[in-house]
């Protein structure tokens, strides 16, 4: 298949774009200087042009934080712009996979969320991205989107990332400990989108490593210290505790058992993700 992936090179992208073409796909990744999706007639222009297969966009507002103060820069990029891409996408024939979030849910559940449970977001990023999956259903009838949670790997700012840094540089760690999600490296999620995309078994996914239940983001930072051989110790704190412009669900676990069963692909345990993420 020809593959166009935007939002090259990404925390995502860096890793999904050689998996996609060790699989023997044509892959075509995309800049924002290639392509700003925020742009209805560069996207269309883009689209007829290449004239993929498959669309996988990578490209979106990901500061959590700072889009509390900036809505319409957030909804400009995650929402307008994939509205763009549909669009664009549904001319040309092309599927499109959007990237989502866990954030979509409020976190009230108290158990693993389904695809198909109520979203309900607390911030403006969670409902940007919510958005664009409702444009994406009510436009295309050939479509993936694949709500992920918690992201890290060896492109990009992330978690994982963060914790090596300030442990090595021996600065104190404080981090939540009443905040439970499921984390994903970045290659366990290219893994899956990569035999979603090949399945042809259109719809809304949950994909991230295997956690059983979840695990708070204190208890994360411990695992990652004590698989790095580093001993430092971490503060506790409470949600309430962090002076954050935007809330985060308490419990954001997501269930990847539809998303096993449809493509028979099974991720990694989060442990042994980590430990290949670290080795």
């Amino acid at each position: 298949m020809k593959i166009v992936v935007t939002g090259y090179p990404g925390l995502l992208s860096s890793d999904l774009v050689p998996i996609l073409t060790t699989a023997g796909h044509e892959v075509l990744p995309l800049t924002i200087a290639d392509l700003d999706i925020t742009q209805k007639e560069a996207v269309f222009s883009a689209i007829q042009r290449l004239k993929p297969h498959v669309l996988i966009n990578c490209a979106g507002y990901t500061a959590v934080d700072q889009a509390e103060g900036e809505w319409e820069e957030t909804f400009r990029v995650n929402t307008l712009g994939v509205h763009h891409l549909a669009l664009a996408c549904r001319r040309a024939g092309t599927v499109l996979c959007q990237i989502s979030t866990d954030y979509v849910f409020d976190g009230r559940l108290g158990r693993p969320y389904q695809p198909w449970d109520a979203p309900n977001p607390l911030n403006v990023y969670g409902a940007s991205k919510l958005a664009a999956e409702r444009i994406i259903e009510g436009l295309l009838d050939r479509y993936y989107i694949v709500r992920t949670s918690s992201l890290y790997g060896k492109h990009g700012k992330n978690f994982v990332r963060t914790i090596l840094d300030r442990a090595e540089q021996g600065r104190p760690l404080s981090i939540v400990c009443d905040q439970v999600m499921s984390p994903t490296w970045s290659v366990n999620l290219s893994q899956g989108i990569l035999r979603l995309i090949e399945s042809e078994m259109f719809g809304l996914y949950h994909l991230t490593d295997a956690t059983e239940g979840g695990i708070s983001w204190f208890e994360f930072g411990r695992t990652i210290l004590k698989t790095a051989g580093l001993e430092r110790k971490i503060l506790p704190l409470n949600h309430c505790d962090l002076d954050r412009p935007a809330p985060r669900p308490i419990y954001s676990v997501l269930d990847i058992r539809y998303c096993t069963l449809v493509t028979g692909y099974r991720p990694l345990p989060f442990q042994e993700a980590l430990k290949r993420f670290l080795t």
